[in-house]
């Protein structure tokens, strides 16, 4: 095969393959793989993952951890909302390498055996749910927002709670349920003196 030649009639030069946006036969696809440790709901787990996963992918495909939801997948509507070391995180834009040695919580830790936990009772009580999607995030959020002690008034509420879509529109039975459990916690802490 003749090389192509320019316009003066002299041959160009070649151009190498990666130049030109062809990988070389035993490129590597991604990242070598590690293995890391993820403790998520008290349970230490061992995976291999590349460098680049996502928490959520780690604990959906991997650790088949489901609770956690992939809706956006760019951290804006909260579907994924897990703790990590007792704070929020969307687990979408959260690397699994940077959890390692850190307690992850997802919804499945939130319930005492047979129990639920006081935030899923109210939500159960209060109809705060619609397609149960969102569900996940938002009784994560919404657990950590009383902890955090942000749910003086509903509009405190949905300032805090703001990070997690509900597509359904099922917003004030979301806040009716804080309230049940953040009412709940003041009468208990009051009880207590």
């Amino acid at each position: 095969m003749k090389p192509p030649s320019n316009r003066t009639g002299t041959v160009a030069p070649s151009i190498p393959e990666q130049a030109r946006g062809i990988r070389p036969r035993d490129a590597e696809i991604g990242p070598e793989p590690v293995d890391i440790t993820l403790t998520v709901n008290g349970t230490t787990h061992g995976v291999r993952v590349e460098p680049r996963v996502s928490l959520l992918d780690a604990l959906r495909e991997r650790l088949d951890v489901t609770g956690p939801k992939k809706g956006c997948n760019q951290g804006a509507c909260g579907a994924c909302t897990v703790w990590v070391d007792g704070r929020r995180v969307v687990a979408c834009l959260t690397l699994a390498v940077s959890c390692e040695g850190r307690e992850i919580t997802t919804v499945e830790g939130l319930a005492e055996e047979d129990r639920l936990h006081p935030m899923q009772r109210a939500f159960v009580d209060n109809d705060a749910f619609q397609c149960g999607y969102c569900t996940p995030g938002q009784l994560m959020s919404a657990v950590a927002l009383i902890e955090e002690g942000h749910a003086s008034d509903d509009a405190e509420i949905a300032e805090w709670m703001s990070g997690n879509i509900c597509r359904c529109a099922a917003y004030p039975n979301i806040r009716s349920a804080i309230r049940q459990v953040r009412d709940a916690d003041e009468v208990t802490r009051e009880g207590g003196r």
